[in-house]
């Protein structure tokens, strides 16, 4: 079964899901960390990946669609953006499961004080 079409303008409900969707495939991440440097043309988007141009141009649009790219064309010639705007969603989505995860932190940064403790105390028994 394949996948129902994204939507050029999702409901808000439905904008996350797209930024989720966008998200989920590694060639995607990967051309929004080259977009994070600044803006680029399609083909040089393609050029480090092991797929054909097409390919990359689908992948392109699914970022479009979920906002995170912008694409401006010039005749054949087309330059894509970041816009990293509907991350700030995805991102305040996640950080409401935070306390599951912080819990790990928090037990992380008493066991290194405990450690700096013993070693503040071992330096001052040497001299």
């Amino acid at each position: 079964m394949t996948p129902a079409p994204i939507p050029l303008h999702p409901a808000p409900e439905d904008a996350l899901d797209a930024v989720f969707f966008a998200l989920s495939d590694p060639v995607r991440r990967a051309i929004l960390e080259r977009l994070d440097e600044g803006a680029l043309l399609v083909s040089e988007l393609a050029a480090p990946f092991d797929i054909s141009l097409q390919a990359v141009s689908r992948h392109i649009q699914v970022l479009v669609r979920a906002g995170l790219v912008h694409q401006a064309r010039s005749g054949r010639i087309s330059r894509c953006t970041l816009d990293a705007a509907p991350l700030h969603d995805a991102a305040v989505w996640m950080n409401r499961y935070a306390k599951y995860w912080q819990a790990g932190f928090d037990t992380l940064a008493q066991h290194l004080l405990r450690l700096d403790d013993e070693r503040a105390q071992s330096k001052k028994d040497d001299r």
